[in-house]
């Protein structure tokens, strides 16, 4: 057989008999066809040896697999990747002060390159073919948006990038902080949560970002990422409204993670009647270019209104768990006809980046907190993995289904695994048996980057070593910050005391021990 070229897409590629599970149609024993694929994108599927293959073409024998749309994560951040497996569980604003990037001191070119590889390569092997980087470059550093980009250049994962940032103190939106640390503490506090600029300034910076790399990067499209509402002054939202108006980009921002959140809103955002996604609505940023993060802790009525506006809802169900932060509410989601995607978000909070753990708990935990009504199973999960992670990056009609027109983002699933032995119904396996164990092949816009479970587009074991030579340094400033955040422990846990007591009209903790 021909090669396939390390780079563009002159050979012709054919998928040869595989099942191909369709997230419109998902049959529970997909019919086999064959794929072609030119110039990176899709330009047959049909049934098996129906059409002679193309002349030269690269063919990979699919009896005996199940094609799959390469999956979609919608939120996701490689600037702690190396973090994986760093804490246990801790609520999300005790996370704050140990994981994020303004804890540390300025990170080399080096570590940022070995980051977004480790991470991209854990995504590729998992299937994933597009993910959503809503990355923190702090302190700000040009040469390091390079780094980030060539390597996402390097390894051939398509990325919709965001930098994210803010301009405003985002410990002062911390339930309680102030009232109960002594000021000293308080004060260090700021190291963690800083803001990275002034609006105006934040914005020339962003946008001078986008026009450098804009059309340099064949599988890099931008998005803007304003951190949290909290973390921006209506000023710089309003900016960012404006910009991504003007430039057609996609915005990414958490929302309501976890219930401290609605704490500050209700306390900061009168003029809104304490919502933050009336104050979104009120900057201009509530439309279909805007995604959320989390939404875990809306209203029945601000469900109902991000439904209404065509905006999206990245659900982040690993996370949110091991944050403490509750259950999104997956159902109430469902009914209103909002748009919902998925995400695997930080890898020092979740540990991993396995959208197939994210479909199994979103169809889980769907269940789980709304027993009495129907809820959202393994379909949905699948279609939120895929066409919804599609329209929530501003990617859709081109990734999230193996059709004619779409670019060929394709991950090749083995079906002589357990997994799928007997295959009685191939979404429900897909979303509820398959752990990622059985991905073989993964393909980007036409090229092959996983074959046989193994990168073809950079040196795994260099990489490994690489990340170890690089180690010890993370792991200093990390003992450095777990020995600061000692004196703040006590403070921190009777803020979150207080949060945890607070009434906020609404309740998405599980149900456990009354005490």
């Amino acid at each position: 057989m021909t090669p396939i070229p390390t780079a563009g897409h002159l050979t012709p590629l054919v998928i040869s008999g595989a099942r191909v599970l369709d997230p419109l149609e998902p049959l529970a024993r997909p019919s086999k066809q064959d794929i072609f694929v030119a110039s990176g994108r899709i330009t047959h599927v049909g049934p098996a040896g129906e059409v002679p293959f193309p002349a030269g073409a690269h063919v990979i024998d699919g009896r005996r697999m199940l094609a799959i749309p390469g999956l979609i994560s919608a939120h996701y951040h490689s600037h702690d990747t190396l973090l994986k497996g760093a804490f246990d569980s801790m609520p999300l604003e005790f996370w704050f002060l140990h994981a994020i990037p303004p804890n540390y001191p300025k990170r080399s070119r080096a570590e940022i390159r070995a980051r977004v590889l480790i991470g991209a390569l854990e995504c590729l092997k998992a299937g994933i073919t597009t993910v959503q980087d809503m990355v923190t470059v702090y302190p700000f550093d040009p040469d390091h948006v390079d780094a980030i980009l060539e390597a996402y250049d390097d390894i051939g994962i398509r990325a919709v990038f965001a930098m994210q940032v803010g301009d405003a103190p985002a410990q002062h939106g911390v339930p309680f902080w102030k009232e109960v640390m002594p000021p000293e503490l308080f004060a260090q506090t700021s190291s963690s949560v800083k803001p990275t600029g002034r609006a105006a300034e934040l914005l020339a910076v962003v946008e001078g970002e986008f026009l450098r790399h804009d059309g340099k990067h064949p599988l890099v499209t931008w998005g803007l990422g304003p951190a949290t509402p909290e973390n921006c002054t209506e000023e710089f939202l309003a900016g960012v409204a404006r910009l991504s108006r003007d430039r057609n980009l996609p915005v990414f921002t958490h929302v309501y993670e976890s219930k401290a959140n609605v704490i500050t809103a209700r306390n900061h955002y009168a003029a809104d009647s304490g919502s933050l996604i009336s104050h979104l609505n009120r900057v201009g940023l509530l439309n279909e270019r805007l995604t959320i993060a989390h939404g875990v802790w809306l209203t029945q009525s601000e469900i109902e209104q991000v439904a209404r506006s065509g905006a999206n809802v990245a659900l982040n169900p690993t996370c949110n768990l091991k944050s403490r932060s509750g259950v999104a509410p997956i159902a109430a989601y469902a009914r209103a006809g909002a748009q919902v995607a998925l995400g695997t978000d930080n890898s020092s909070c979740s540990d991993v980046q396995n959208m197939f753990q994210a479909m199994k708990l979103f169809t889980l935990l769907s269940a789980a907190s709304a027993p009495d009504t129907p809820s959202p199973g393994a379909h949905e999960a699948f279609q939120a993995a895929t066409l919804g992670g599609a329209r929530a990056l501003g990617l859709g009609g081109r990734v999230g289904r193996i059709a004619v027109g779409m670019q060929a983002d394709i991950t090749l699933i083995a079906l002589d695994d357990p997994s799928f032995v007997p295959l009685n119904d191939a979404v429900r396996q897909l979303v509820l048996t398959e752990p990622g164990r059985s991905v073989r092949t993964v393909i980007v816009e036409g090229r092959i980057v996983i074959e046989d479970g193994r990168c073809q587009t950079i040196d795994e074991q260099s990489l490994y070593e690489e990340v170890e030579r690089l180690m010890p340094a993370l792991e200093a400033d990390l003992a450095n910050i777990r020995k600061r955040n000692e004196a703040l422990l006590p403070y921190v846990t009777a803020a979150h005391h207080r949060t945890v007591a607070a009434q906020v009209g609404l309740d998405r903790f599980v149900a456990g021990d009354p005490a």
